[in-house]
């Protein structure tokens, strides 16, 4: 199906193209998200006579994108989540839950803007891409985490082997502690059983006497 593209389409076209692609994705997402046109001999005249109107509406919306994506670029956004000891979750981080997350951060974002591959299973710091136009990307960071002391860890750039690693030396140091308390109480008790050895020959001696 050929389509005239009213926008840039990444890996497809600039606006004013016109692509030869399959029915189901013009039907499915070029047309109903105006970024095409059937490219019928009347679409494609209605285009050229409203395509200054179109390219200085693009320029308009391009340099609103790139405001907001010098504000947004590097932002980071903290989603709390149970996961298992080795770093999944139970669940995912979809793209709904990192529009939610930089909505709620201050910015406006719809979940069709953010681009995720694959859903995100595991904890860390997870990048993802933010398209505010078709020209325009800004990169935030998901910081995963199971806690928000866990999410503040993670962000001083300690990764959850490392966060285990951690609490697992500590518990080490804990039972070793545990040990050497428990030698010195057995210490103490050793030094407290000669003392007590002569008084009781003494004991004896005087009642022998008697």
């Amino acid at each position: 199906m050929k389509v005239i593209l009213l926008e840039r389409v990444a890996k497809l076209g600039q606006m004013g193209d016109v692509v030869d692609v399959k029915a189901g994705y013009a039907r499915n997402f070029l047309l109903p998200q105006s970024k095409g046109l059937s490219a019928s001999q009347a679409n494609i005249a209605s285009f050229e006579a409203r395509k200054a109107q179109l390219e200085a509406n693009n320029l308009e919306s391009k340099k609103e994108a790139e405001d907001m994506a010098s504000r947004l670029d590097g932002q980071k956004f903290v989603v709390i989540r149970q996961a298992s000891d080795a770093g999944y979750l139970y669940g995912s981080v979809t793209t709904r839950d990192a529009a939610d997350a930089a909505t709620d951060g201050g910015f406006s974002v719809d979940r069709k803007q953010v681009v995720l591959q694959a859903p995100i299973k595991e904890l860390g710091l997870h990048a993802v891409t933010v398209r505010l136009h078709p020209e325009v990307d800004a990169e935030i960071i998901m910081n995963v985490a199971r806690s928000t002391e866990e999410a503040e860890l993670q962000s001083a750039g300690k990764s959850i082997q490392e966060l285990a690693a951690e609490e697992e030396a500590a518990a080490d140091f804990e039972i070793a502690e545990l040990f050497d308390d428990i030698g010195s109480a057995a210490m103490d008790d050793d030094d407290l059983a000669p003392a007590t050895a002569p008084e009781a020959d003494a004991d004896a001696e005087q009642a022998d006497e008697a």
